[in-house]
């Protein structure tokens, strides 16, 4: 294995997906040279079932059909299964719906085939293309980062690899891709930036593709460094407060794009003061963010609600048997010596437990929570239980739950500690309910 793209593809896979075992490795098959070269390469380097998946967007009729046919039978001749789909008439011809469909084809793959790699042909010179196209569009320091190696299911080992490297590998290798005529179309502005504007940089800087991986790889470093200290400001209104003016920009940017609402500095600006103006207050206050959405700060800490939750946050002690006002709902414990023929499931929010006494605290989550998952041995952070079991952020801060100190019993609707499971004996069931609108 002398050859530097299978060298690069090698070390790609001991670095990001080491531990893929033997799970499908699903390849986006277009056949053209990225993907062809990617897949021939991987034939050579791991023992992995390779499927290749293919989109026929059908957006040039019978040329579309030939390609895919192509593929197929491209994937014939090395004996690689080769999944296909059309896409339906509906979607729109623009690059964003195409990439949009293209990744839910993707995902729907996953789920079909049992796995959660997906290998992309994505080069360094996409990246650079990708880079400049986010300057013009205006982007922040993440944007200046580029195409991740690694997001989610998906996986990218040519990021590091240029394009006529890709080339030359597949005509050493007498290869033959397809060529998709619509690579030149320029109402398309990928294909503009490529053709027209790439050859112009070329002659400032040759090494142009380098120079603008070299920025992304640099703003990578900066961008997760600021993410870092995001994260240990985490949702804590008084960390907020005393943060420097960048972290505050970015804590709320984060904010908003994890619930994919659009923003400027405008509004980053007026959500941060809004932040800090109410950092003081012990009942909290709320500001409309969306239709669906508000912005709920209090002194302890802020978080992205619902319309219409009444929001009561205090710490609710909880000694004896009963029923507890709390947030949105009640919550009740009481005896229980029936154990019951099913027992409910982590997303329901009744739970049978076992507990020597009653001596809990109902609130929402804090910064430092630690939570035993059931069946596990040891413990973890409940802040990456709760990413484990997929909550999304604006509900995080809105689940009860259950704790002893900083240790978390309960979560509502999302999990037990193995700390007061049911053995052989119950002592008491406990259940929140929802408040009926």
């Amino acid at each position: 294995m002398n050859n530097p793209i299978k060298n690069e593809v090698s070390d790609f896979i001991k670095k990001y997906a080491y531990d893929i075992q033997d799970k499908p490795i699903l390849v986006a098959f277009s056949g053209g040279f990225d993907s062809t070269c990617l897949l021939h390469v991987l034939l050579s380097v791991t023992k992995n079932k390779i499927i290749a998946i293919h989109l026929n967007h059908g957006w040039r009729g019978k040329e579309s059909d030939d390609e895919e046919l192509r593929c197929r039978s491209f994937c014939e001749s090395f004996n690689v299964e080769f999944y296909s789909e059309k896409l339906g008439e509906n979607v729109k011809k623009t690059e964003t719906d195409a990439r949009e469909a293209r990744y839910e084809f993707f995902e729907r793959c996953a789920k079909k085939f049992g796995t959660d790699i997906v290998f992309t042909a994505h080069n360094a010179d996409d990246n650079a293309e990708t880079v400049l196209y986010r300057i013009f569009k205006g982007t922040a320091v993440d944007g200046l980062s580029g195409i991740l190696p690694k997001r989610d299911i998906y996986y990218r080992p040519l990021l590091n690899v240029k394009r006529y490297d890709i080339e030359a590998y597949c005509t050493s290798h007498s290869l033959i891709p397809n060529n998709d005529s619509s690579n030149t179309n320029l109402k398309f502005n990928r294909n503009f930036i490529r053709h027209e504007i790439m050859p112009l940089i070329k002659k400032i800087n040759p090494d142009y593709v380098d120079s603008i991986n070299s920025l992304s790889y640099l703003a990578k470093l900066d961008s997760d460094y600021l993410n870092e200290q995001v994260r240990n400001i985490a949702n804590s209104t008084q960390k907020f407060v005393s943060a420097p003016a960048v972290l505050k920009t970015r804590v709320v940017k984060n904010l908003l794009i994890s619930v994919g609402i659009d923003y400027d500095r405008e509004k980053l600006e007026q959500l941060t003061l809004f932040i800090c103006d109410n950092a003081g207050s012990k009942s909290g206050k709320i500001t409309s963010l969306s239709a669906k959405l508000e912005l709920f700060v209090n002194n302890e800490y802020f978080d992205l609600i619902p319309h219409g939750i009444k929001h009561k946050i205090s710490e609710v002690p909880v000694t004896k048997e009963g029923c507890y006002e709390f947030m949105n709902g009640k919550f009740t414990i009481e005896k229980c010596d029936v154990i019951p023929h099913v027992f409910p499931s982590d997303s329901e929010f009744v739970a049978y437990i076992n507990i020597p006494d009653i001596d809990f605290v109902l609130r929402v989550r804090k910064d430092g929570d630690i939570i035993s998952p059931l069946g596990c041995t040891g413990k973890q952070k409940l802040k990456k239980y709760l990413n484990e079991k997929k909550i999304p952020q604006h509900k995080k801060g809105l689940i009860p739950v259950l704790a002893k100190d900083n240790e978390i019993l309960w979560v509502a609707g999302v999990g037990l500690s193995d700390k007061i499971k049911v053995t052989n004996k119950i002592s008491h069931v406990i259940k929140f309910e929802m408040e009926s609108k």
